[in-house]
């Protein structure tokens, strides 16, 4: 018995390895994400967002393809904002398809700024689809917010966009959001909640100091 444990721990531990590589990686990305971003000297009004957010999601790369077929996604991180700090990261997949005369390729930055309690619990359930259950204003940096569709003081979530490629603007509206639980798993060790991570604070990985380093330096504790 204890010997076919020993296989198996010898099985298991390269495969848990590189999945925490994956997910240290997408970590690592978001930082740098938040960084160049949030950094750029035209981020005044993101900076001003982040100072009053209840948290945020950042996807260091969404990649977009499309020849008459197109479609959008990548990985993110969510971390969440309270009297506690920033807490640990929880992670996401967020996705989206389209059909049309399209030909091109688009690699994009995206950072949700929450500030409602509202689109904190949406982006919290096991799927959010974005512009439809809680509103969600888009700008870029640089640009403010005047040609958003919803103004960004009464919106629940402001997403600031950076994009390269062929493909004009950024479009998120109908994208779904998902909760990535393996990867929790795994980043942790143990089975947790994207709710145990963002609101309770429960999990930790030193792995993630880095980031939440970060989103202090540019919004407070």
């Amino acid at each position: 018995m204890i010997r076919f444990l020993i296989v198996t721990f010898m099985l298991l531990a390269p495969w848990a390895a590189q999945a925490q590589t994956e997910q240290q990686t997408l970590v690592d990305r978001a930082t740098l994400t938040v960084q160049e971003m949030l950094g750029d000297k035209d981020a005044s009004d993101a900076r001003s967002l982040m100072r009053r957010s209840k948290g945020v999601m950042v996807c260091p790369r969404i990649f977009k393809a499309g020849f008459f077929f197109g479609g959008q996604g990548g990985g993110c991180v969510m971390v969440g904002r309270s009297a506690r700090g920033w807490s640990m990261p929880a992670f996401y997949g967020l996705g989206s398809g389209s059909f049309g005369l399209q030909i091109g390729v688009q690699d994009a930055q995206i950072i949700f700024i929450i500030l409602t309690d509202k689109g904190l619990q949406a982006l919290l359930d096991n799927q959010f689809k974005i512009g439809a259950d809680a509103s969600v204003a888009v700008a870029s940096i640089g640009a403010g917010i005047s040609g958003s569709t919803t103004a960004a003081f009464d919106a629940d979530i402001v997403a600031y966009a950076a994009a390269r490629g062929l493909f004009a603007g950024v479009s998120v509206e109908g994208s779904l959001i998902n909760v990535r639980s393996d990867w929790n798993q795994a980043y942790y060790g143990r089975p947790t909640a994207a709710q145990q991570i963002v609101i309770s604070h429960e999990g930790s990985n030193p792995g993630a100091e880095p980031l939440r380093e970060m989103l202090s330096r540019y919004a407070g504790g």
